[in-house]
């Protein structure tokens, strides 16, 4: 835990939307400040009876930490490689140890779903609040005193949450020029508008963020300069690039100048998982530490939160156990100061109020069991298992494709080293066209490689056939039972100015199984040679 004394942080309350700042605590909510006193009757609430919740009791077998291992498998090809993950005799039997939550209880430090599964306060359990604030001190380390971290229920809410306690309709947020799809549309409707941010290898540019704020002209832009910035910083969704620490004190300094609010959406934090290397050249991973060390050198290896230099309370940090827990507890947390904590916890409680007890009980008892060290210990096996994926799905393109490594250009990847891939066919009296195919960047982090299309290689390409000729490569591979995201769900402005004459798609190696993984390469294969009019 980083020992260094900080300040508090410093009043930004005048960021509040008018919305924000009309919000009062729920009148019922009110009742709950004396719910702690052990000669209360209560008769104001209309709370059912928990005698009549139908469960005495709620059993989990859950995994134990070091379920999965922190080295990858070893394998000669990707085919031996499935064949020892799938083969039907060949995995172990999960190691599980028993969860118990009691209807009731007597140790009021311990989780009873009489309590879980009543109505709650819209902050969630205490018992998860306590777990957070040590992880949060001991991961984030937030350069600021007074931080305080508050139940949501999934990144997608807090978002909401953020957005709308910050801005008002008519007002723009800050955000790369690729970016989530679903941040933009929870705030369209509210007539928020994204204000596009150049890219390069890192994600969002510093020097682009100064310009833009610099320059900004309200008559031209027909709105107020943006106070909010809204960012991805790892595995950059879609792009899958990750933000250095050097370019996050850059922003955060820029934002300090123009009073800039950053919103940090981090699901992918612990899947950084370093640079990928060829099959051929691949080292073999060795861990020489164990226990509580082992876990400091996680932690260290990971590229900081915007939290370790934020030391005004200008960061809302979004996390998530969507990514590694699992998506339907719909549970995540912000992290950020007192005063913007009060205002997500009035517009919480009447909305979603409480996160589901169900999830809140079974996330809690599990994490509780395990213990800060045994939460790390997950978190690391997680990582080796997103590598592991990453790298069988990109060896699967090595295979398929001849793959060419090569400086970027300026633009998103601008500092990358790109994957160019050409047709691999070894036809005779045939050659090799001099243009690739399609072009990426091996993620660092995150579930997702983004494709670049040479759409300029086709014969019947002009600028303005671009979105139709991406168009027609996505149907033809999903009438031949292959889905790729299309590049036109995630551009914040509706021309990406960077890629002009290219099309794109977003693959999740996150989910299919390994064979299914490979099948869809293969498909992607025969399908992309058709569609630039390679014949067999």
């Amino acid at each position: 835990m980083n020992s260094e004394k900080h300040s508090k942080a410093i009043d930004l309350s005048h960021h509040f939307s008018e919305v924000a700042k009309t919000r009062k605590p729920s009148p019922l909510k009110e009742l709950s400040k004396y719910f702690g006193r052990k000669d209360l009757i209560s008769l104001g609430g209309g709370l059912p009876h928990p005698a009549y919740f139908p469960l005495s009791g709620l059993s989990v077998d859950a995994l134990v930490p070091d379920s999965f291992a922190l080295a990858p498998a070893e394998h000669s090809s990707s085919l031996s490689w499935l064949w020892k993950l799938l083969g039907a005799n060949t995995s172990p039997k999960e190691k599980t140890a028993s969860v118990y939550i009691p209807k009731y209880s007597t140790d009021t430090n311990d989780i009873n779903l009489a309590a879980a599964l009543q109505y709650g306060a819209a902050v969630g359990q205490p018992q998860l609040q306590n777990f957070l604030r040590q992880f949060v001190s001991q991961v984030y380390q937030p350069a600021f005193e007074d931080f305080t971290t508050l139940i949501h229920t999934g990144n997608t809410d807090g978002w909401c949450r953020a957005f709308g306690s910050f801005c008002n309709p008519g007002e723009g947020v800050l955000m790369e020029e690729w970016n989530y799809p679903s941040a933009m549309a929870a705030m369209l409707p509210s007539n928020i508008r994204p204000v596009t941010v150049a890219m390069d290898g890192q994600g969002m540019r510093s020097d682009a963020l100064e310009k833009v704020l610099s320059e900004w002209d309200e008559e031209v832009r027909q709105m107020p300069r943006p106070h909010v910035l809204y960012i991805v910083p790892v595995g950059q969704n879609p792009c899958g690039t990750t933000m250095k620490s050097a370019r996050k004190e850059q922003i955060y300094d820029v934002c300090v100048k123009y009073d800039v609010i950053i919103v940090e959406d981090d699901p992918y934090f612990f899947m950084q998982l370093g640079d990928y290397e060829m099959k051929s050249v691949r080292s073999p991973f060795t861990s020489h530490s164990s226990g509580r060390d082992q876990a400091a050198r996680f932690v260290s290896s990971l590229e900081p939160s915007f939290l370790r230099y934020d030391y005004q309370g200008r960061v809302v940090r979004l996390d998530t156990f969507s990514k590694t827990i699992a998506p339907g507890s719909r549970l995540g947390f912000f992290t950020c100061n007192p005063i913007f904590a009060e205002r997500f916890e009035r517009q919480g409680e009447t909305s979603t109020q409480s996160p589901c007890g169900f999830g809140q009980s079974i996330v809690t008892k599990i994490l509780t069991n395990w213990k800060y060290d045994g939460y790390i210990r997950w978190l690391q096996g997680l990582r080796t298992e997103y590598a592991q994926r990453r790298d069988f799905f990109i060896d699967c393109l090595a295979e398929e494709f001849d793959l060419q490594a090569a400086p970027a250009p300026a633009g998103i990847w601008e500092g990358c080293l790109t994957y160019q891939a050409f047709s691999n066919r070894r036809i005779s009296n045939t050659t090799e066209k001099s243009s690739p195919l399609f072009s990426f960047v091996p993620p660092n982090a995150g579930m997702f490689v983004w494709l670049k299309l040479n759409l300029e290689r086709h014969p019947s390409f002009t600028s303005e056939a671009e979105g139709t000729l991406e168009f027609k490569l996505w149907t033809l591979l999903a009438e031949d039972g292959v889905i790729f995201a299309p590049g036109w769900f995630f551009p914040t402005d509706d021309v990406a100015t960077s890629d002009v004459g290219a099309g794109h798609f977003r693959i999740s190696y996150s989910n299919a199984e390994y064979a299914n993984l490979k099948k869809a390469v293969t498909v992607f294969g025969r399908v992309i040679r058709e569609f630039f009019n390679e014949q067999n």
